[in-house]
């Protein structure tokens, strides 16, 4: 029978109790299908099964088995690889709805093409309710990140490793990687790296808002939490990116209840959880983070991200030069550029760059030439010369516990890295 009222004792549920003592009289089976948990004195008297959503092996055959019946209707160019893709981002899902979620996107493309990924992400978001702490965020079509060469070469090793079978990992006693815990210096690309991750490995990235999770209600903040998890857990393969964690998990430390067992909940998810969910958390803070949130197994790698060296700013300076402006300039004028922006972060170069572009569109009449710009690099103040003594902290942390996000200095400015960095030496009064 199908039966939709035996989660608890009730006249239904008592009735079936007393049909199984019948049927123990004489030698009948009951058999039941309910999709709620079952009385506990119903379920002592017979065997549970469970039939769960269709595994990985199963979700593959199902894929292969849709383009076999409409390869000759429709284009399909996907490959054992896309595949494979294919059927974990259909994780989750019932056979009716994979099958359902494939037509739509096989009509709305007339097609099947490795593109259509993107689609079976955004039917997938569409299906399950949204949580207001956890948004889906847009990744440019151009992304250029400049530098973090170690980073990228991590990122583009890891991506294999990300994407094989669970089958595969096991035999070698491996798991796929969890995610990064980047720090460094504010406006030196931490952010832009999450979405840099997302975009090279064609995954979804949304960012995970923790501090929106507390709420004045007892037992609301542990509520939203498990919510904000459970729609992530759902939504793999994905990226999910914290920006500033340092700040949404403090609270824990203020021996608040609460926020212990959000952390608590939190730092399980991290550890346990069997998605492919790949986390990117930036701090600038790092000392303010809970020294549970370091335990092995919860990130795959800590990494450093420093004030760019010269080749880093140089390369910059271009990138935004073209973008803004328009325009480049000789090997000698971007030289004295790059030394004019040493301290500079990546974010203190694009607000030089973005402002002498105001001023051009501002006065078409006066289009900015090189003397103009360099006067933007000389009257700008950095972060690192506003904010010397965080930096410093900062710096000496990231180069003593984490590993460097960028190959490293070129070989004229190891000797001193302050200098590089434009800090002010210590105990020297800059007024």
């Amino acid at each position: 029978g199908d039966v939709r009222r035996i989660s608890e004792e009730n006249a239904y549920s008592r009735e079936i109790l007393d049909s199984l003592y019948l049927a123990m009289e004489t030698a009948g089976t009951i058999v039941l299908v309910t999709p709620d948990y079952v009385w506990n004195r119903l379920a002592q008297f017979g065997l549970m099964t469970v039939l769960d959503y269709p595994d990985a092996e199963e979700r593959e055959q199902q894929i292969r088995t849709f383009i076999a019946r409409y390869a000759a209707r429709y284009p399909i160019d996907w490959d054992e690889e896309t595949v494979h893709r294919a059927a974990m981002l259909l994780r989750g899902f019932t056979e009716v709805q994979i099958d359902n979620i494939l037509l739509s996107s096989m009509v709305a493309g007339k097609g099947l093409t490795r593109s259509r990924l993107t689609d079976l992400t955004s039917q997938k978001s569409r299906l399950y309710a949204a949580v207001p702490c956890v948004e889906e965020v847009a990744i440019p079509g151009s992304l250029q990140v400049s530098g973090l060469e170690n980073l990228k070469k991590w990122i583009r090793e890891r991506k294999k490793l990300f994407f094989i079978s669970d089958e595969i990992l096991e035999e070698h006693g491996l798991t796929a990687p969890k995610g990064i815990l980047l720090t460094g210096v504010p406006g030196c690309g931490k952010s832009l790296s999450a979405r840099l991750i997302a975009a090279e490995w064609e995954l979804p990235l949304f960012r995970f808002d923790i501090g929106a999770i507390y709420d004045k209600w007892m037992g609301e903040s542990e509520r939203r939490m498990h919510e904000a998890l459970t729609f992530i857990d759902n939504m793999a393969p994905c990226v999910v990116w914290i920006d500033e964690i340092e700040k949404a998990l403090s609270v824990s430390d203020s021996g608040n209840d609460t926020g212990k067992r959000v952390l608590g909940e939190f730092l399980y998810w991290l550890q346990e959880s069997t998605g492919r969910v790949f986390l990117v958390a930036t701090a600038n803070n790092i000392a303010a983070l809970p020294a549970e949130l370091f335990r092995k197994g919860r990130f795959s790698e800590i990494f450093f991200i420093d004030l760019p060296n010269a080749r880093e700013r140089r390369q910059s300076i271009c990138q935004y030069l073209t973008r803004c402006l328009g325009r480049t300039l000789t090997e000698e004028q971007l030289t004295v550029l790059t030394d004019l922006s040493r301290g500079f972060s990546y974010s203190d170069i694009e607000s030089v760059i973005k402002e002498a572009a105001q001023h051009q569109l501002i006065h078409p009449e006066d289009p900015m030439e090189y003397e103009q710009i360099r006067s933007c690099f000389e009257g700008n103040i950095s972060f690192a010369g506003t904010n010397p003594e965080m930096v410093r902290s900062i710096r000496r942390w990231g180069r003593e516990r984490a590993v460097p996000a960028s190959a490293g200095l070129p070989e004229d400015e190891k000797e001193d890295p302050e200098k590089e960095a434009g800090l002010p030496e210590k105990g020297v009064d800059e007024t």
